[in-house]
Parts: C-alpha cells; structure tokens; sequence
C-alpha cells in the first residue's frame, strides 16, 4: 500500500519515538496473530479455542490500526516480520501469552504518554485495555490446567 500524502503536520512524520514505538507495536502484534493461530490448533477445548481465535481477531484490528496509522504519518508500508517465537506446547504457549500481553499492556501505555499525537494516544490507549483482557484470558486458562 502506497500513501502520497502526508494529512499530519511534519512534527508527527519527524517524531522518531511515535515511529519506533509504531514498528515495534505492528510486529508485536503480527506475532501475536502468527502464535495465536497456533495456540488455537493446539487447544484441546472448543471454549478455548474459540475465545483465542476471538483474541486473534482483536490482534489482526490491532495490527491494521498500527499499520494505517504508521502509514497515514510516514507515507510509506511498514512490513512487520515475526519477532517473538510461539512454543509448540500448549501450556507454555498459554504462559509465553499471559506475560507477552502483560509486558505489551505497560509498552502501550507508555507509548501513549510519550506522544502528542491525539490519534495514536488513543489507539495505544484502547489496545492496552484489550491486551489486558487477553492477559486475564491466558491466565484463566493456565490457571483451568
């Protein structure tokens, strides 16, 4: 996807932070979309699999939202590339989850006070609440086994 206009002012295309913070969120999350999709395969339960999948879901919006906005400030396509890897063992799959979602949750509130890009304060700011409800779900099914 090629963008050849620039709607915010250049403060924002010149903010190094927003912009690392941003490529770090799109492969945060475009691992998350890649171990999840494993994660499922190996649940043994439809409820788990089920509420993992809708996790994935939420990862893939995640994902998109980042994506766009990286793009709508610097004018070029970010491709992400997978950064953590998903263990092949559900249980383990299950706990490397629970504490990536909990590190992300801090990451995003974080990089939601370091910017004065209104736009991305509040796509850091909703993904935290939800990496927070993905956390809780990772630790209920942990906690189930």
């Amino acid at each position: 996807m090629y963008y050849n206009y620039y709607p915010y002012p250049a403060p924002y295309r010149d903010d190094p932070v927003l912009i690392r913070n941003l490529k770090k969120a799109i492969n945060g999350e475009f691992s998350a979309v890649q171990c999840y999709r494993k994660l499922a395969k190996l649940a043994s339960r439809d409820d788990a699999r089920k509420q993992i999948e809708e996790i994935r879901r939420d990862e893939m919006r995640h994902l998109r939202e980042f994506s766009t906005l990286y793009g709508t400030i610097t004018g070029k396509h970010f491709m992400p590339k997978q950064t953590e890897e998903c263990p092949d063992n559900f249980t383990r799959g299950l706990d490397a989850a629970f504490k990536d979602e909990q590190e992300t949750v801090d990451f995003y509130l974080r990089a939601a006070e370091e910017t004065s890009n209104v736009k991305a304060k509040g796509i850091f700011t909703r993904a935290a609440r939800d990496e927070q409800n993905h956390a809780v779900w990772f630790l209920y099914f942990l906690m189930e086994r």
